[in-house]
């Protein structure tokens, strides 16, 4: 079982933070193997239908998730500095159920997804697109990683 997975909706759209998502991605694996899965998005209905496009998303999200801790990023979520992230994801990997981070589409996340999240992490009190909060969560991650096993955050 693979200790660290990422769920999301769909597939990054935007070709720059795309790289970007690659880039640390790939950093990541240098320290442990993740999983990246890109649960199916809910297509064809207009904005205004939100909630119905959170609950689209949210069964399709849960379909990728077992037993691992799920984290949640959401607004409403505890921030940390890095150090703290450090520890925090230390210890939920020390752990053998292992950690899920799940992040909403551009509609956010549906209660019933928020309601089985065991945290709630916000990455920032500035909201954010969701194309770019998947790059500062994999960043996030890439650093706390540096930070857990002694080595230089390598730009």
């Amino acid at each position: 079982m693979t200790r660290l997975k990422i769920v999301w909706p769909g597939k990054t759209k935007n070709r720059d933070l795309r790289a970007l998502e690659e880039f640390y991605l790939a950093r990541i694996r240098q320290f442990e193997p993740c999983d990246l899965a890109e649960a199916k998005e809910a297509r064809g209905l207009a904005d205004r239908y939100a909630e119905k496009i959170m609950d689209i998303e949210a069964r399709n999200m849960e379909r990728h998730l077992r037993d691992e801790f799920i984290v949640c990023l959401s607004d409403r979520g505890r921030e940390m500095n890095s150090a703290d992230f450090a520890r925090f994801l230390e210890k939920q990997m020390s752990s053998s159920r292992g950690v899920a981070f799940v992040v909403g589409g551009f509609a956010g996340l549906g209660e019933r997804i928020l309601k089985r999240a065991d945290h709630l992490l916000s990455v920032s009190r500035l909201t954010l697109s969701h194309e770019l909060c998947r790059v500062v969560l994999l960043e996030q991650v890439y650093r706390a990683l540096t930070i857990q096993k002694g080595k230089r955050y390598a730009k």
